[in-house]
């Protein structure tokens, strides 16, 4: 839970419409989970074992995606905010080590963006995404095999129950 809240106010300050959307459905499913676990409801915990492969499917596409596998491409493909805008990962300015310095006189931007330079970055933007998204499909796996033992127990429970019923 700590992890998906992190990484969503990182997606809000850098405005990624698409990992906002996908880290609110997250936190969600964990709500959820949790929720099945206190209250003895394995369907809630086979519903979050299912949220978890989509989850580990999306975080696979963010690793791609910043790392530009195939014909992904950062420069030109505007997913993560749903091409409404030019944002980027909020990482991008504000790594550790980073040096932002603005391009004055730039023909590049539109009127209301300007044109910077990043320089000096002990990580680059790039792999501080990836290492976060390959933290939440390793977060991600962990809970699949939880919700899927934890499911079963209680099924086992119930199946116990109705003996004596």
């Amino acid at each position: 839970q700590v992890a998906a809240l992190e990484r969503q106010i990182f997606d809000f300050l850098g405005y990624q419409w698409a990992p906002i959307l996908a880290n609110f459905l997250h936190i969600m499913a964990v709500i959820l989970g949790i929720f099945g676990t206190i209250q003895y409801r394995s369907r809630y915990l086979m519903m979050y074992a299912v949220w978890l492969v989509l989850w580990v499917g999306w975080n696979a596409f963010i690793i791609c995606f910043y790392l530009e596998v195939g014909r992904l491409s950062q420069d030109r493909d505007f997913i993560m905010t749903f091409n409404t805008s030019l944002h980027r990962s909020w990482w991008m300015e504000n790594g550790p080590g980073c040096l932002v310095t603005p391009v004055l006189n730039s023909n590049l931007a539109p009127e209301d963006h300007h044109v910077i330079t990043v320089s000096g970055c002990l990580l680059d933007y790039q792999y501080i995404e990836v290492v976060s998204s390959a933290t939440q499909i390793f977060l991600a796996l962990f809970g699949f095999v939880y919700a899927c033992y934890v499911s079963k127990v209680f099924l086992e429970e119930e199946d116990s129950c109705k003996c004596f019923g």
